[in-house]
């Protein structure tokens, strides 16, 4: 049986200045009251972080629509250039860098799909045979709906995990939760300390049991094969040398976890995915890349010197950490290329990680800054960033074409606007699937010609009971005239259409449209959003905001409702806006909030009746002040 033994000498030295007190936090000495703790965040010594990474991920889904075998070479192309290559393609040698012809020529078997398109007319993006960049634009909802089931079942696989989407292809895992669960259900000695204990909670645990990587995946290796050697050219699951630990244990449980979830993934949808596992975000995404496709790796504390010590750190391939495309074919560290790789390397004449380890921190501070902390701690394998669940909730949605041929004239921006809508139409559409009550605040329209600054103008976003290209497209055409002003020609080379501020209201609430609804009223559409109190309301036209006396502004931030007295507040993020803007914006808010007490008004049965002419509040000016709101649409004539 394989035991823990007192910490051995780190194998990773440097040229002269590396010393064993840089790697002491490779074997901490793990506690009862570690075992125990609810939650230690990042400082936890037995934290499990995993990065899954789709192999191939537009290819893959391509091939799983139109049913071929896994082993069929495949590339999705965009125009004449491909974004997707299958790994039974990429054995011909065929790279993203190919065009279509040379890439076929490679492998006369080939199959090309293009990736669906939206064209004008149509509601939704197709595979069309009469494809033209001046006519039709690019859709990737194929690929973000498949994302979205992938990310659907790892929260169901793992409901004590927590999980972020990195990008369309990858999701971070943070196992520790469900690692620890099962830690304890299998050892169950190590959920009370003995009698015993010397130092009570904060005795170490007693020596782990041994693992059996077998069926866990690829295990990298405590020594590399030389130095400037590519960490992948060796491969080693049987290490006699390497003494056991509990985080080795807690990998090993974490192994187990992936494993399952890649094989549900796959039993689902067909999809394979490789993994890495190991104590970091940063060292799960780099050796997600160790061996693929199809496969996982497991990287422990005693083996992360000599992974690191020989890697380029300027090494520019595909991908990066934060890749948002189908990119899986290399290994790079995080921000040490471009300037900041450039700057290193001329500074201290270097290449890879092991020769930057000889530059003292003292040193690397006084000539980048305190930021060199950061890099210090990086080529030491030391990352404290968190995984963040993020929001499914979208705050803006946005539509963008590059235009081949220049919008020159009125109707040609027209027909963009369209194609740019039925986008739009069909992403709201889906989101509003998982969250029936989100709704977009504004719709906004940007202009540009080449690299100038680009034009925009926006509008209030109405609420309709159903999602439409025509409504999109109405309110877009809108902001085109407005934008274009009755120029006879124009010069546009780049037109985008987008939804800013999408909210949802409180889970549970019954809608604003429920109540006309349950009324059998006549209404013009509204749209509901959720503010910082907690409330439900409706938006009012952009033209009904420019309305509201100025009197009723009582600062520039907030106000007291009279019948509630709570404080309504803008959002943090309200607060830079304009004057102009800040004050439109607790116009907006204050109505919203007069509209959530006469909704609540409606559901207690008191209809308010429609004041006639006599009976009306006159403004200073002498005229009657009309009902605002929803209650403009209710009242008995």
């Amino acid at each position: 049986m394989i035991q823990n033994s007192p910490p051995r000498p780190s194998a990773w030295k440097g040229k002269g200045k590396i010393t064993n007190e840089d790697y002491d936090d490779l074997r901490p000495t793990i506690t009862y009251r570690h075992i125990l703790s609810q939650n230690l965040g990042v400082r936890d010594p037995l934290r499990v972080i995993a990065l899954c990474d789709s192999d191939a991920f537009y290819a893959a889904c391509e091939r799983v629509r139109l049913g071929l075998d896994a082993s069929a070479p495949l590339v999705v192309q965009q125009w004449e250039s491909l974004i997707a290559v299958s790994y039974p393609a990429r054995k011909y040698g065929i790279s993203r860098m190919d065009k279509v012809k040379d890439a076929k020529k490679k492998c006369p078997n080939l199959v090309t799909v293009h990736v669906a398109t939206y064209k004008e007319g149509e509601r939704e993006p197709g595979y069309w045979e009469d494809i033209d960049t001046r006519t039709h634009k690019v859709s990737l909802d194929l690929y973000r709906r498949e994302s979205s089931k992938i990310i659907n079942i790892m929260k169901q696989s793992l409901p004590s995990g927590e999980i972020e989407k990195a990008s369309i292809d990858e999701a971070f895992l943070d196992l520790t939760r469900p690692v620890r669960e099962k830690l304890l259900e299998r050892y169950p000695y190590l959920a009370k300390f003995p009698d015993d204990a010397p130092e009570g909670a904060d005795s170490p645990l007693p020596p782990p049991p041994p693992i059996d990587w077998n069926q866990l995946g690829e295990l990298v290796p405590l020594t590399a094969s030389g130095e400037g050697s590519e960490p992948q050219d060796e491969i080693s699951n049987h290490e006699d040398d390497h003494f056991t630990t509990w985080h080795d244990v807690a990998l090993s449980i974490g192994a187990g976890l992936v494993a399952k979830l890649r094989e549900e993934i796959f039993r689902q949808l067909g999809y394979t995915m490789s993994a890495g596992i190991s104590r970091n975000k940063f060292l799960a995404k780099l050796c997600a890349s160790y061996k693929k496709p199809n496969s996982q790796t497991v990287l422990r504390n005693d083996a992360i010197p000599s992974y690191l010590r020989p890697m380029p750190f300027q090494k520019v391939c595909g991908a990066g950490f934060n890749a948002v495309s189908d990119r899986d074919d290399g290994i790079q560290i995080r921000f040490l290329g471009g300037k900041l790789g450039d700057a290193l390397a001329k500074e201290y004449d270097v290449s890879t990680v092991g020769d930057l380890l000889t530059v003292s921190l003292g040193e690397m501070q006084n000539k980048f800054g305190e930021n060199a902390v950061w890099v210090y701690e990086l080529l030491r394998g030391i990352d404290g960033s968190e995984v963040k669940e993020r929001s499914a909730l979208f705050k803006s949605m946005l539509a963008s074409k590059n235009l081949p041929k220049p919008i020159t004239t009125f109707a040609d921006g027209q027909h963009w606007i369209r194609v740019l809508a039925a986008e739009l139409a069909l992403r709201l559409k889906d989101a509003r699937e998982e969250v029936p009550t989100l709704w977009p605040k504004t719709i906004v329209l940007h202009a540009r010609k080449g690299y100038e600054t680009s034009k925009s103008k926006q509008a209030a976003f109405p609420f309709t009971k159903d999602v439409s290209v025509d409504v999109i497209a109405s309110a877009g055409n809108k902001l085109w005239k407005e934008l274009m002003g009755g120029a006879a020609k124009v010069n546009i080379t780049n037109v985008q259409l987008a939804f800013t501020g999408i909210e949802a209201a409180e889970t549970g609430q019954q809608s604003i449209d429920g109540f006309f609804k349950a009324r059998d009223v006549h209404h013009q559409p509204l749209k509901r959003h959720r503010d910082n109190d907690d409330e439900l309301s409706p938006t009012r036209a952009e033209s009904d905001i420019q309305d509201v006396p100025e009197q009723q502004e009582r600062s520039w931030t907030s106000f007291v409702c009279d019948r509630c007295q709570n404080r309504i507040a803008l959002r943090d993020d309200q607060l830079d806006w304009s004057d102009d803007e800040r004050a439109r914006a607790l116009a907006t808010l204050r109505q919203e909030h007069e509209d959530f007490h006469f909704a609540q008004d409606l559901e207690n049965g008191s209809l308010p009746k429609k004041p006639s002419s006599s009976s009306r509040p006159a403004s200073k000016r002498g005229r009657t002040v009309e009902p605002q709101g929803i209650a403009k649409f209710f009242g008995k004539k």
